[in-house]
Parts: structure tokens; sequence; C-alpha cells
């Protein structure tokens, strides 16, 4: 209840202060703008007609349904890998022995491509939403464990010591010391893998699905229609923005402001 109250009373500012972020897309729409009048709209269409070919797509009804399929997909893995790489992750920081060993096993999953896991995951899925599901799973389950194993690893014993002197209860512990540490390593692991999960899924399903933004692209491809194609791109491009400038941002300067506080 206090985040929120903190979360409130800190949005109009924040509000107030993306007129940096506003800037630095109308520079990008301007270069995007000057692109087209070097290389034509059959190379790059202008950024007036890429979004009136989103907003015909979103008033034919095609838009959302495409959007939702790849939401549900990228939303599932991500889930996953918050789940399995959070828990282990924390799980493997309180042992030395089992940070070191799991270090060169996130450094392979982390150097293999995404491409290579969506081949094998091809493989062995077919064309189910279990492909680009494992997919995103496979690409953000390192972060997230690095994240929550960083987390663990640099709680500050001093901290611990100190609970353990004035007896504190197993709660309070856990929730006063422990998880709020740990939580301003996750968060931005989370976000980071927030955003990888769109661009993986986009990928997977452009390869192994039929229904989807990628699969979309795909088609968009085939026909070689540009404008589609980029209004794809902006349509997944904007509610990302979205989600981490109204949603997650004021969260994740919530969580820093409290570890600069500790």
């Amino acid at each position: 209840m206090n985040l929120l109250r903190a979360w409130l009373k800190g949005l109009p500012a924040y509000l107030w202060s993306g007129w940096g972020a506003i800037s630095s897309l109308l520079l990008l729409m301007a270069g995007w703008e000057s692109l087209n009048g070097l290389y034509g709209d059959l190379i790059l269409p202008t950024p007036g007609s890429t979004f009136a070919t989103l907003y015909q797509l979103i008033e034919a009804g095609s838009a959302w349904p495409e959007l939702a399929v790849t939401a549900r997909r990228a939303l599932s893995g991500l889930a996953l890998a918050i789940a399995a790489g959070s828990v282990l992750g924390m799980t493997a920081g309180v042992s030395m022995t089992a940070a070191m060993m799991s270090r060169p096993l996130v450094t392979v999953l982390l150097g293999t491509p995404p491409i290579a896991w969506l081949v094998l995951a091809m493989l062995w899925f077919g064309s189910s939403d279990g492909t680009p599901v494992f997919t995103v799973f496979i690409a953000c389950f390192p972060v997230i464990f690095m994240g929550a194993l960083q987390g663990t690893r640099t709680l500050d014993h001093q901290l611990k010591d100190m609970a353990s002197v004035f007896r504190l209860p197993a709660h309070m512990k856990l929730f006063d010391l422990y998880l709020p540490h740990v939580f301003s390593y996750l968060f931005p692991a989370w976000i980071t893998a927030l955003g990888t999960s769109w661009k993986v899924v986009v990928m997977a399903e452009l390869l192994a699905s039929s229904d989807g933004v990628g699969a979309a692209l795909a088609v968009s491809r085939s026909h070689l229609d540009t404008s589609t194609t980029l209004a794809w791109i902006c349509a997944v491009v904007g509610i990302l923005l979205a989600v981490e400038y109204l949603l997650l941002e004021p969260i994740k300067r919530e969580v820093e402001r409290w570890r600069q506080l500790g």
C-alpha cells in the first residue's frame, strides 16, 4: 500500500520528466522521415503511412487478436522463467559452491543464440505453442537467474548478523531484510527479460507458427509489404514502451530509491 501511494504521488513528476523520452522519439521520427526521402516508400515508408496502416489493421480487427496471441506466449515463457530463475537463483546464491558450479552453465545458456534453441524447440514441439514459449523461457531464464544469484550473494552479512543478534522473527527477516534487497536486483532483471521475451517470441512465431505477430510479419514479408511490416513492428514496440514507461519504470524508481537509502 505504501508503495502504491508513493507511486501515485511521484507519477505527475515522472510524467513531466518524460519530455526527454518524447524528444528522442521525435528525433527518431525525423530521422525515419529523412531516410524515406533517400530510399523511397518501397524500402522505408513514411511514419505517417506506417501508422495509417496500423490504424487500418486495428479498424479491421486483425491487430488485437494477433497481439493477444503473441502476448500470451511471451508472458507464459516469461512467467516460467521468472518462477524458475528467481527460485533457483536465490537457492544457488545461498551456497558458494552452488554459485560457482552454476556460473558456467549460465554462461553456456547466455552464449547459445536463441535461434539455436528455436531450431531445437521446433524439433521437439513442432508448430505448437511449446516452441515459442520454450524459446522465450530459455532466453530469459539465465538473465533472471543471475539477477537472483547476485542479489542473494551481495546481501550484507552485517545486517544478517544484526538480525540474528536482535532475534528478529523469521517473517521480518524475510520481508523486511532479505526480499527487499534481492528484489532490487531481481526487478531490473525482470524488465530486461520482458524486452527479451517479446523479441524472441516474434522471431519464434516468424519461423514456427501460423498465428501471432511473427506469423503476420512472415505474410507481409512474402507480399513485400514494407508498410504493414513496419506497422506490426510499431505495434509491438508501442506496447513495450507503454508497459515499461507507464507501469514498470515508476516501480523501478521506487526500488532504486530504496536501494540508495539502504
